[in-house]
């Protein structure tokens, strides 16, 4: 009985560290998971594209024509919440004062509070190689050599400060507002305030291919424009307030976006000319630069560090 009672013992204890050495052993050779590594706090972005018209705020930039455009802008996250970055976009045009395009130098700063995101900045718009453009005697035409009536300034540059805010609502609908303000519009000397609002709505992804997005969107806004102070040779003017609205929808694979979109103002043919100094306009005293127009848009757009390996 005692050797009976011993033997059982040993075998038990045998067992015992047999399954403790085991244990040990898958402990030591189980694989160790790795944290995933902070993503780093700067970015670059990139991008660009092509339109079948370069419309800024209901007003055609490239003389109703297609256009392109690329943007490139470093970003930094200076608290989890948020972002400071600075930019420059290019822009190819067909103005009045035939500058060599378009170029937007901006700075600013994105902070983020749950759904709300915020954006604060400052733009400079240049438009190099102007040529100041005159109307010839009788309102024939227009000529770049003095003639005594200006069509336009010699210098449209100005700049602009900035608030927006995005409202993600839902996993498919975005609500934003914003409002620019410069003191001199185009460098025409009138203020200038633009107020506006936008709406998104996004497809569930599940609705469509792997990779495949689209939306709808629309925006609505108003300027409000004072009076041109800086023309030589002219009195004093009041430059009309309007409306203008957008609305489309477009498709995303990717980094690639297409767009169409339908916009509009409530400008008149003459108001219109009033505001843009349309050379081809100056016998009638009449534009369509700011009517309506359907557009489309083909853009990419990447980080450094999601997009390029």
């Amino acid at each position: 009985m005692t050797i009976t009672k011993t033997i059982a013992t040993s075998i038990a204890a045998l067992a015992l560290m047999a399954t403790s050495a085991l244990a040990a052993d898958i402990v030591r050779k189980a694989p160790m998971k790795k944290a995933e590594p902070a993503p780093p706090p700067c970015d670059i972005a990139f991008g660009g594209g092509i339109q079948s018209d370069y419309n800024f705020r209901g007003v055609s930039q490239t003389d109703r024509g297609p256009g392109a455009w690329a943007y490139f802008e470093p970003r930094c996250k200076v608290l989890p919440n948020v972002e400071i970055y600075a930019g420059a976009w290019g822009w190819s045009t067909k103005l009045p004062t035939t500058p060599t395009g378009e170029f937007d130098f901006y700075a600013g700063i994105r902070p983020t509070i749950g759904p709300l995101a915020f954006d604060f900045g400052f733009m400079y718009y240049y438009y190099p190689r102007e040529v100041q453009q005159w109307i010839l005697p009788g309102n024939i035409g227009v000529t770049d050599v003095f003639t005594g009536t200006p069509l336009t300034l010699s210098d449209t540059d100005f700049w602009e400060v900035y608030g927006k805010v995005t409202w993600t609502a839902t996993d498919w609908l975005a609500l934003g507002a914003y409002v620019y303000y410069a003191d001199s519009f185009l460098n025409t000397g009138a203020p200038g305030t633009f107020v506006g609002g936008t709406a998104k709505v996004t497809l569930p992804s599940t609705m469509l291919p792997a990779d495949l997005g689209a939306y709808i969107s629309a925006e609505a806004a108003h300027y409000w424009l004072g009076t041109a102070t800086n023309y030589p040779f002219t009195a004093a003017f009041d430059l009309p307030d309007y409306t203008y609205w957008n609305a489309g929808f477009g498709f995303t694979y990717k980094v690639i976006t297409l767009d169409f979109r339908y916009h509009d103002t409530d400008l008149s043919t003459g108001q219109c000319q009033l505001l843009v100094g349309d050379p081809r306009g100056v016998p009638t005293g009449t534009t369509k630069w700011c009517s309506e127009a359907f557009i489309a848009k083909a853009s990419f757009d990447l980080t450094l560090n999601n997009n390029i390996k």
